[in-house]
């Protein structure tokens, strides 16, 4: 239908019954609230929703724009027991991307108690469809978000394992079920909001994906994220630059702003104990690829949160911080590169060798991930960066790496060789274009728009071995064994790099067993067993293997 045109297969969604009885659920607080959409860190519309309750009905309505598509009537109705009875979206959108031309749709959807009849309009032309449902489905529409206000009711009971039915009108049901649950805590400037984040695992057809849905203690959405749209849909009072998420926090953390090139930068600060040193050996640390904030929260991990906490406790002044357009830190993500990135690690060293209670002769930089490799950019450029710490991270290209990725995913879900050859093959012409701006004949436009970026080209074209070497400083190298992300072959691939150098500093490569991509003890090291882990702390051998080094290499 004509609310599509954001639409990836990350918004497809849908679920199976719940396993929490009715009467167990929560009743949401009936109100109005804005919501702000993002893609790839980019505000690209806005959606005002209102849930009211009429005797037995709920109901929800909306208005909004996303991008060139107008919302003009949103109306979604359900049954005190949240069995959804009908539907009504009008709206307009234009023929073309850009064009002034609009047509008009109109979608209008009947629910019995396991079939659900759609009659989509459009410039006068009706078509219609019928779909099986499940009891109590949760109705969400593509692409408008208003619906997920239902979904934060059903998950505001929900335990890790429940399973609920969505249905996505014209395409059907799948299931979602519930992989994790974390308590959060957003201060804003009105006050802390407290919200419950439950991760979700999608079954789509032939695919799965994840997401994950903040709700606030009135079990109301409060927050959206798909990660593999690069979509966020934001609750107003949580969008701006002023709210931040408070995780596990340290307690001698302390937060601070750092100028850049026309914005600011929001970082925070961990102290050590109490050392009578005047100046201190002093660790800047990044985050790694993605939306990332100063915590680098996963699967509710907060690795660097964590990391820096351990780093403080062995003597060590440690600064993280929120990348560029990212939690706190202004600045924008459409236009941004790994250069650009690595810049602003560069004002953030330069920042630190001015304060008074940092020793500017031994500031370190350690990256996690795609963090290490800007650490490596900024590195090359900046002498004052003494030693460089690369965690989890990719010794060849960006564009082998992912390919490489592919493939031992298609090979895990037993992907039949001809379909394989397909998926690698459409992946290269993809990445080919991204690179060289020609060859997007045939591509889907919606792929073509995630993938056609300034970032996604300069992660393509990044390549370790051309940066390497002209970096001096001293490298330490750690790598997890049970890293499906970023394999232990390219720890192995940096050393050779690092030891090759003309000008080699002294290089070290340590290995640490049983532990994944999030530097946490795992069983598999798989991503789907991210949300699964009974640990949820870093293993305290990446801060003993990175004080032990740098004991070495900053006497």
């Amino acid at each position: 239908m004509g609310f599509q045109r954001y639409c990836t297969a990350a918004v497809v969604l849908g679920l199976l019954a719940a396993s929490l009885p009715v009467s167990a659920q929560i009743e949401p607080i009936p109100g109005e609230a804005t919501f702000n959409i993002f893609v790839r860190g980019t505000d690209v519309g806005r959606e005002q929703v209102n849930l009211a309750r009429s005797g037995s009905q709920w109901i929800l309505t909306a208005t909004g724009r996303l991008g060139d598509a107008a919302l003009s009537r949103f109306e979604l109705k359900y049954a005190s027991d949240w069995h959804p009875i009908e539907l009504q979206i009008e709206g307009t959108q234009a023929t073309k991307p850009g064009e002034k031309e609009q047509k008009q749709v109109r979608l209008a959807t009947s629910f019995a108690l396991t079939s659900a009849v759609n009659e989509i309009t459009q410039n006068g032309v009706t078509n219609s469809k019928t779909d099986q449902i499940s009891a109590r489905t949760v109705v969400l529409p593509n692409n408008l978000f208003a619906g997920y206000e239902a979904l934060a009711v059903r998950l505001a009971n929900a335990q890790i394992g429940t399973e609920i039915p969505t249905y996505v009108p014209l395409s059907g049901e799948v299931k979602v079920t519930v992989t994790g649950i974390s308590d959060e805590a957003i201060t804003t400037p009105a006050g802390t909001i407290k919200t419950r984040k439950y991760e979700l695992t999608v079954h789509n057809i032939g695919a799965t994906f994840t997401m994950t849905v903040a709700v606030d203690d009135r079990a109301l959405l409060a927050r959206l994220d798909m990660p593999g749209a690069n979509q966020s849909v934001v609750r107003s009072d949580l969008a701006g630059v002023a709210a931040r998420t408070l995780t596990a926090r340290n307690s001698s953390d302390s937060d601070v702003t750092i100028p850049a090139n026309g914005f600011t930068i929001a970082g925070t600060l961990t102290k050590p104990p109490v050392t009578g040193r005047l100046k201190l050996p002093t660790i800047v640390l990044v985050a790694g690829s993605g939306p990332v904030d100063r915590d680098s929260m996963v699967a509710g991990i907060p690795v660097l949160s964590q990391l820096a906490g351990a780093l403080a406790e062995q003597g060590y002044l440690v600064l993280r911080y929120d990348k560029r357009a990212v939690g706190q830190s202004g600045g924008r993500s459409e236009s941004v590169t790994q250069a650009d990135y690595a810049e602003d690690l560069v004002g953030i060293v330069k920042w630190l060798a001015k304060r008074d209670d940092v020793d500017p002769r031994r500031i370190t930089v350690a990256g996690h991930s795609e963090g290490g490799t800007i650490g490596m950019l900024a590195a090359e450029r900046e002498n004052k960066i003494d030693a460089l710490v690369l965690i989890a991270t990719s010794g060849t290209t960006g564009a082998d790496l992912i390919l490489e990725q592919q493939r031992r995913e298609l090979d895990r879900l037993k992907v039949p060789e001809p379909e394989q050859s397909q998926k690698i093959a459409l992946q290269k012409q993809i990445q080919a274009a991204v690179v060289s701006g020609t060859g997007w004949d045939g591509i889907p436009d919606e792929v073509r728009k995630q993938a056609d970026t300034p970032w996604f080209r300069s992660l393509l074209m990044s390549d370790p071995a051309a940066i390497m070497r002209d970096i001096k400083q001293p490298i330490l190298i750690i790598q997890g064994d049970l890293d499906v992300q970023v394999q232990p072959h390219h720890a192995e691939k940096l050393g050779e790099l690092a030891k090759a150098r003309k000008k080699a500093g002294p290089v070290e490569v340590v290995h640490l067993a049983g532990v994944n991509h999030l530097l946490v003890p795992a069983t598999t090291g798989e991503i789907k067993e991210y949300a699964e882990l009974k640990q949820k702390s870093i293993s305290p051998e990446v801060a003993s293997a990175i004080v032990a080094w740098l004991k070495k290499s900053q006497p």
